[in-house]
């Protein structure tokens, strides 16, 4: 099971497009973002191409890192922003990190942390929950033409 998940992820890592980047991201401004395809997993089955309205994520989102708030673009259906709470340079990656709350009332909470490829803009996002978890692939760039 594990190895499917690997597999599956390693090979959606390479089939996602690459982004145009004029410069290498640092984090000294905000980043735009789209969502490229969702694995929702949990111990029974693997659902691919999860749409992102229905597990509660934008399509587009911008990455404040002043504000230090992950937010959705302002065409987005989804209106959650959520807060980062730990942001890491690691080789030539971006790590940010969070907990989510999520559906107040909901037992839905839970821990997200996003990759960020410094030289491509390829991002990788991993959430886990009470007996769920999701795999997000996506790209984002300082460049607001990449939500089109």
């Amino acid at each position: 099971m594990v190895n499917t998940i690997v597999t599956i992820a390693l090979f959606l890592i390479v089939a996602t497009p690459l982004a145009t980047i004029a410069e290498e991201i640092d984090g000294s401004k905000p980043l735009y973002g789209t969502v490229d395809r969702i694995l929702e997993i949990n111990r029974f089955k693997i659902n691919d191409n999860v749409d992102p309205d229905i597990v509660g994520l934008p399509q587009n989102f911008v990455i404040d890192f002043k504000a230090r708030l992950i937010q959705p673009s302002k065409d987005s259906l989804v209106r959650k922003t959520t807060k980062i709470r730990h942001i890491e340079h690691l080789e030539n990656k971006l790590i940010l990190q969070g907990v989510e709350d999520g559906v107040e009332n909901v037992d839905d909470g839970l821990v997200w942390s996003i990759v960020i490829s410094k030289k491509t803009g390829k991002v990788v996002l991993s959430a886990s929950g009470d007996g769920v978890a999701y795999v997000l692939f996506g790209v984002c760039s300082s460049d607001k033409e990449i939500q089109k």
